[in-house]
């Protein structure tokens, strides 16, 4: 099953054969996908026109330094505020975590889209891509808000995805243009990284996205193509049972599965449900990889959106306005 990038903002026609795939489960947008709010919302209307099946519609809404759409969205503030409010109030740090959660998810699928990649449960120590997008440096802490915007995104209906597992932030590298090694053994991992992705599984996470990164002590391939990662440590000790994402296979980290075949095959043979295939151009070749492949067509039912009130209807609701003027007294953005 592929989650798949497109080019622009409306269907190519060459796009629309692709939704026709079966392996095509579903498609993710970014900044180049995104014009205007009812752009997006014609877009994610067509892109549910074109295919035969429910797809997965999803994004990247984060907040702060990932955020795809922007102008008629709330500026949401990076997650890494919350983690500084935690040690002055803690409880209304976690409240106002919730609120997020709750804010974000609610335009997301008022704009029609299914589902936003969040939160990150990475801990934070300074790695390049995650950065400000992790709340705080202490595992405990992340463990707190991880249960927290799991809860805010309930509230909204939609499905909540941790990532990166099995935790990115201590390895400096950006997986996008990089390769990354952590070398620390499975024990320390275990006591620290996974400590957020344990408290996102009991709260009910309904997904959990993986990182490119290599751990050598643990398994000798990246996380995100790793057996023993997936079913032994995620499947197998933490009793996960919701659906498994790969990152994007276009990412350099991924590049050492060998080519577009063999990533797909690679990960799709260790255990994930779903390969994200965020680069138009990679989209031929790997829909073509798995053309024979037994297709898990049940994986992302639980995933897809039950049909929000659309924007109407949230900027009605009364708790809309009271949310985002909460975020930007206590975190000091723009709403």
């Amino acid at each position: 099953m592929l989650v798949i990038g497109i080019a622009g903002t409306q269907l190519a026609a060459q796009e629309r054969e692709w939704l026709q795939n079966d392996a095509c489960a579903g498609v993710i947008l970014f900044k180049r996908n995104f014009a205007s709010r009812a752009q997006v919302m014609d877009l994610c209307a067509a892109i549910r026109a074109a295919a035969p099946r429910p797809v997965l519609i999803c994004v990247d809404q984060e907040g702060g330094r990932v955020q795809r759409f922007q102008d008629g969205f709330t500026e949401l503030p990076s997650l890494d505020g919350f983690g500084r409010l935690y040690a002055q109030d803690r409880e209304a740090a976690l409240e106002l975590a919730q609120s997020h959660a709750w804010l974000m998810a609610s335009e997301i699928r008022a704009t029609g889209v299914d589902l936003s990649f969040a939160p990150v449960v990475d801990v934070g120590h300074g790695n390049l891509a995650i950065g400000d997008r992790a709340f705080s440096d202490d595992p405990q802490v992340v463990a707190d808000f991880t249960r927290a915007y799991v809860r805010g995104m309930h509230a909204v209906g939609m499905a909540a995805t941790l990532k990166h597992f099995p935790g990115h932030g201590t390895v400096r590298e950006d997986t996008h243009v990089d390769n990354a090694v952590d070398d620390r053994p499975l024990e320390a991992i275990r006591a620290h990284d996974l400590v957020p992705f344990v408290a996102g599984i009991e709260a009910g996470a309904d997904a959990v996205m993986l990182a490119h990164v290599v751990y050598p002590q643990v398994a000798p391939e990246p996380a995100g193509y790793s057996p023993f990662w997936i079913n032994t440590i995620l499947r197998g000790e933490l009793g996960f049972r919701g659906v498994v994402f790969s990152d994007d296979i276009g990412m350099a980290a991924a590049f050492s599965a060998g080519g577009i075949k063999a990533r797909v095959d690679a990960h799709l043979d260790a255990g994930c449900d779903v390969v994200l295939v965020c680069h138009p151009e990679l989209v031929e070749e790997s829909l073509a990889a798995v053309e024979h492949r037994k297709l898990n067509t049940m994986a992302l039912v639980g995933l897809l959106g039950r049909g929000g009130l659309g924007w109407d209807g949230l900027l009605a609701d009364a708790r809309y306005e009271g949310t985002r003027d909460r975020l930007a007294a206590r975190l000091g953005q723009t709403a």
